[in-house]
């Protein structure tokens, strides 16, 4: 199973420097082995607001116990509170693959809902469900559809994306088969100095990055 973490860390008032500094390392430390066992598969930052502390991770645990045991784990859990959102597999993921970063593209989480108005005929959805398919795994072969699940709810999915921005990615949206009926939410994301993906995390990296 996959998940999706929202963690949000509020260190207390008076805190010393120097002891959010060995939290700070023990956690990167503590990210790689969850990285290496298969727990921890991503780690971004979302657009921060100066002061916050907030850091979105997907992780993989065999169930929602083992997932709190995982989190649980963590160094900063100390000053931390975790939303959890479970992730369901999508018919149209492409699934965990090596996709190539390209230079200037930004990575992108968007919330997608399908509305279909009541007294719709039935087969021009199907068709539009098919095409969107087919529209999908175009956009995944092109590098710009890196994931996608389903989230709880009815007709919700999570897209994971990369583009070169937020304009090509809503252009992308637009034209896809089920856009007469799709609304969607965008979060463009930043790195995270212990994202799995971004190899090797070397702990004075944490220094001066909106923790």
């Amino acid at each position: 199973m996959e998940f999706l973490v929202t963690m949000t860390t509020h260190v207390p008032d008076g805190t010393p420097e120097n002891a959010v500094d060995d939290v700070r390392a023990r956690e990167a430390a503590h990210s790689r082995d969850l990285a290496g066992e298969g727990h921890l598969l991503r780690l971004w930052r979302p657009p921060l607001q100066p002061g916050e502390w907030r850091t979105l991770g997907l992780f993989a645990a065999a169930s929602d116990d083992e997932l709190q045991k995982v989190l649980v784990s963590m160094p900063l859990r100390v000053w931390r509170t975790d939303q959890v959102t479970p992730l369901a597999t999508h018919p149209h993921d492409p699934g965990p693959r090596t996709v190539a970063r390209r230079a200037g593209q930004v990575e992108f989480l968007t919330t997608m809902i399908v509305t279909v108005p009541s007294g719709t005929a039935p087969e021009p959805v199907a068709d539009a469900y098919d095409q969107e398919g087919i529209r999908l795994a175009e956009l995944a072969d092109q590098g710009h559809l890196l994931r996608l699940w389903r989230l709880p709810g009815e007709r919700r999915s999570l897209g994971h994306w990369q583009a070169r921005d937020s304009g090509e990615l809503e252009g992308m949206l637009a034209a896809l088969p089920l856009s007469p009926w799709l609304t969607f939410e965008t979060l463009a994301l930043s790195s995270h100095p212990s994202d799995p993906a971004s190899g090797p995390t070397d702990p004075s990296s944490w220094k001066d990055s909106n923790r």
